[in-house]
């Protein structure tokens, strides 16, 4: 095993955790349900739908899936994309700005 491959596995221990996996089991199907089922109020609620925001909510809701089900890919540079550490906080505020907007 390569030192970064050490690393990577090492740093994503931390969020081996079932309910922080069902949370965000939750927050990706949430978000996908709403955007199904009303794709123009939760663009509006969201701030419209961009070149930036539109592949971001793809990445962090596919993201979000494969940490919720447990899958571990088997290259570190796949487990450096699909990381949670930086989906869940983003998934978290594209949820909150949908539920909370005026």
């Amino acid at each position: 095993m390569s030192k970064i491959n050490h690393w990577v596995k090492c740093a994503h221990q931390v969020l081996d955790n079932g309910l922080l996996r069902l949370l965000a089991m939750v927050l990706a199907l949430s978000a996908a349900g709403l955007l199904i089922w009303e794709p123009m109020i939760f663009a509006q609620a969201i701030g419209g739908f961009g070149p930036v925001i539109s592949p971001a909510l793809i990445w962090v809701t596919c993201t979000a899936m494969i940490y919720g089900v447990g899958f571990v890919p088997l290259h570190w540079y796949w487990q450096v994309f699909f990381t949670p550490y930086l989906a869940l906080p983003i998934l978290s505020y594209i949820m909150w700005l949908r539920l909370f907007s005026s």
